[in-house]
């Protein structure tokens, strides 16, 4: 399955991105390692191995998306792990309307934007897996984190643009979940117990998954839990 896939990673230069690209380059997939800095992010391909490609990529930056789309011919696994969190510590009724609206328009937009770049290519050469990295904090069922409001709700928002996608690709070849990958030890969250290489396999699993695999779910180590 993963002979000649080629996999972009957002966010890929450091933390849980970067550890995604490595375990994704361990299982013989092709990365790509994008990032908003390009010589961050051909650093990074460099360190990972030579088959390891690299654009600059802000999620943010429309023109950026367009450009990198257009320089890569094929993209079959889609992982969407560009992500800002700015509010910690405050309160849904204090938090700085701009910091909420910086969050959404990376966590929920950007991903949005890459995902209309790449995903379509994906549905016309019927194989494809997109694999968007969400938070506890944003499930309804666990309750969303008031601490940090903006991106809790980004978060949220992502999962609901996770079945959003699942629907529109049904029967097409391509699978779409959300993973959930708990605290992890990044520069967001230092003193996380997870690293963020444990937490990559479960992105990596979700971003390899056979044809019958979970479509349209919110995924943790492996198993769906509820939104």
């Amino acid at each position: 399955m993963n002979a000649h896939r080629t996999a972009l990673v957002t966010g890929a230069n450091r933390g849980l991105g970067r550890a995604v690209a490595v375990e994704l380059a361990r299982r013989g997939i092709r990365v790509v390692v994008t990032a908003r800095d390009g010589e961050a992010a051909e650093a990074t391909a460099a360190e990972i191995g030579p088959d390891t490609g690299w654009r600059q990529l802000d999620v943010a930056d429309p023109e950026s998306v367009l450009r990198a789309a257009a320089g890569l011919s094929e993209v079959d696994i889609l992982v969407c792990n560009a992500g800002v969190l700015l509010d910690g510590g405050r309160d849904p009724l204090n938090v700085p309307l701009d910091l909420v609206e910086r969050t959404l328009a990376v966590n929920v937009i950007g991903s949005w934007r890459v995902a209309q770049a790449f995903v379509p290519p994906m549905i016309r050469r019927g194989w494809g897996r997109v694999v968007f990295v969400s938070s506890a904090t944003g499930s309804f069922t666990v309750g969303l984190w008031p601490g940090t409001p903006g991106y809790s709700l980004s978060k949220t928002a992502v999962n609901g643009l996770t079945t959003l996608l699942a629907t529109q690709t049904a029967d097409t070849g391509v699978l779409v979940n959300a993973v959930n990958p708990g605290p992890t030890r990044t520069r967001m969250m230092p003193n996380a117990e997870r690293t963020a290489e444990d937490a990559a396999a479960d992105i990596a699993d979700a971003a390899t998954l056979p044809a019958d695999g979970p479509h349209g779910a919110f995924l943790r180590r492996g198993e769906r839990i509820a939104w």
